[in-house]
């Protein structure tokens, strides 16, 4: 008896019933945040159902905000008749978006924790956004799994207003409310998993982020892609054999806060990115099973879609793995390097990431090295090895003192002395990720490098200052009759640590010869007090970044005097002295 008044029974909660008359949840359509699901109006209907007949019930059905119909699904067994709500430990959430009775199908949003470790919280979320894609070759679907390995109970951001995942949400720069920060994973693909052939793997498998000092904030980054063909062709129709995931890694990208210079209200600064691309690696036998993770068989027929419900495992690499199988796995065709000269990346991924296309093109999509929509405008420095030759290796240039990508066929550097293009975090959404917002300018100074002899070292450097597209000084190290070689940097066997050390010494090291060209500066009369802003850095980055620019602006100033007293023996010397970091080799006006 008691079973069967539990079935299809309404049971009106009776802190509902105390209200005199309906009322709606209080945060709703305000400009405020919405962290939660927002309770039904007081006196709003709960529908329970035993499915198991085990006397207590497993599903709790009522409406939210605006009359949507929800679902709770008990998958742990914990429900009871006087709850108002499903709990976020192992229990699933289905939001009938479009009121039609389905939940599990196009256009409803389902959200399922897992509590795997059994500390009474969820360590494992997966949203399943069921957005119908009429025309759409990618997205705008999700199905996206949050691993909390820092345990700080921190899943996806959910738009309770509008039921819509919006990972990208953030307070100040890079303050977000998904859970980009410490040490934390998530996997993602922009579809519905009925279009999948294995929901078991995902397009971005994984996105790692890594804690390396217990801050709660991330020093690096690295993020993997099993590129389905659509997402290399985004004319192809959207059909499942063109969202097959092929179980090979075919993208990554490893992303280093060098100076760890992180902190609140400066949460992400990625300084440096090694990007592979093509070729990969298998990583099928890369498979991590979880317990809880089985939803309650007696609902696979309420989904569309019920095999990720019915999942005990994932494959992917984790934080262990992944820097080893890139490195030594991968078999990969090319390698892309991007630096952050200006340091305004506030960015959780893969700093802002050039491609070798025209120099002087700029804007999202328009075909120059900023193309790509979540790249800066300007501001960046990118090196391309279009061959792997390098194999992700680097190198510290004697020309410039700057980390360079062995292997690169050539690099260009677009400037943006003072931060002027800034590039703002997350920015609109158009179809390929967020986008940028932010000013890009008309008019900027460019630098080339190239590798003229193909030994792996950039030996060729062309600047445009007055940004007309045209070179107005190209330099040689080779008519110079300076080396362009230097060591080479096995990345492979570095870590975040030796990395940096590295970028530790690079910045010293600019800083130390910024002092001496200053000793060459004044000994021949130059005023350095026109520099003195240049001269008083406050940080290891300035050292870099003031001790580069004070060092050039020296350099034409001496160039100057070279040209005014037409003294080519010394301007010979100079371009050796600067182009090769010694400056004892200027020699006397």
């Amino acid at each position: 008896m008691k079973n069967s008044i539990l079935t299809f029974a309404i049971i009106l909660a009776s802190t509902l019933l105390m209200a005199q008359s309906p009322k709606t949840y209080w945060n709703i359509n305000i400009p405020l945040n919405s962290y939660r699901l927002p309770l039904g109006p007081a006196g709003t209907p709960i529908k329970f159902t035993d499915l198991d007949k085990d006397g207590d019930p497993d599903l709790l059905e009522t409406l939210t905000i605006s009359n949507t119909p929800i679902r709770w699904i008990d998958d742990d067994d914990d429900m009871k008749t006087t709850d108002v709500e499903g709990d976020t430990d192992n229990d699933c959430l289905m939001i009938d978006r479009d009121k039609n009775s389905k939940y599990g199908s196009y256009n409803d949003l389902v959200i399922d924790w897992n509590d795997t470790n059994k500390d009474g919280k969820a360590d494992m979320q997966v949203v399943v956004d069921y957005v119908a894609m009429d025309k759409g070759a990618w997205g705008p679907g999700h199905y996206m799994w949050v691993l909390d390995t820092d345990l700080d109970n921190i899943f996806n951001y959910i738009d309770w207003d509008t039921f819509e995942l919006r990972c990208w949400i953030h307070n100040g720069l890079s303050d977000f409310f998904e859970d980009y920060h410490g040490k934390s994973m998530f996997m993602k693909m922009h579809t519905t998993t009925d279009k999948m052939n294995d929901v078991r793997l995902n397009w971005e498998n994984p996105f790692l982020f890594y804690d390396t000092d217990n801050d709660g904030l991330t020093e690096m980054a690295i993020r993997l892609c099993d590129s389905p063909p659509i997402v290399n062709d985004r004319t192809l129709a959207n059909t499942p054999e063109n969202i097959k995931l092929s179980g090979k890694i075919d993208w990554a990208s490893m992303s280093f806060d060098l100076d760890n210079d992180n902190s609140p209200q400066n949460e992400f600064d990625l300084d440096m990115t090694i990007h592979f691309r093509g070729g990969g690696f298998d990583y099928m036998d890369q498979v991590h099973k979880f317990t809880n993770m089985r939803g309650l068989p007696a609902t696979d027929t309420m989904f569309m879609d019920p095999r990720w419900r019915q999942l005990s495992e994932l494959i992917y690499p984790d934080h262990e793995s992944a820097w080893n199988l890139i490195h030594n796995r991968g078999q990969w065709k090319s390698t892309y390097f991007t630096f952050d000269e200006d340091d305004d990346c506030s960015r959780w991924e893969r700093v802002e990431l050039y491609e070798p296309n025209n120099l002087f093109k700029i804007g999202a999509r328009k075909g120059g090295i900023d193309n790509n929509p979540q790249a800066d405008a300007a501001g960046d420095r990118g090196e391309w090895d279009m061959d792997n030759s390098g194999k992700g290796n680097l190198y510290v240039s004697k020309t410039d003192g700057r980390i360079h990508l062995y292997g690169a066929e050539w690099g260009a550097w677009r400037v943006d002395q003072n931060a002027f293009s800034y590039q703002a975090i997350g920015g609109i959404y158009d179809g390929y990720g967020p986008g940028r917002t932010q000013v890009e300018p008309k008019v900027f100074s460019t630098v080339k490098y190239t590798d003229t002899n193909k030994n792996g070292f950039i030996d060729e450097m062309a600047f445009d200052l007055d940004g007309d597209t045209l070179f107005e000084h190209t330099v040689s190290l080779l008519k110079l009759g300076l080396d362009d070689q230097a060591e080479v940097i096995k990345t492979a066997g570095m870590t975040y640590k030796d990395l940096v050390a590295l970028n530790t010494s690079v910045s010293e090291n600019m800083w130390k010869k910024a002092l001496e060209a200053s000793t060459v500066a004044e000994k021949a009369g130059i005023n350095l007090s026109w520099y003195s802003l240049l001269r008083s850095p406050k940080n290891l980055q300035q050292k870099y970044s003031n001790g580069y620019w004070l060092q050039f602006y020296i350099y034409r100033d001496l160039m100057e005097l070279g040209v005014r007293k037409q003294n080519q023996e010394f301007l010979n010397n100079l371009d050796k002295a600067y182009f090769s970091g010694n400056w004892k080799l200027v020699g006397k006006l």
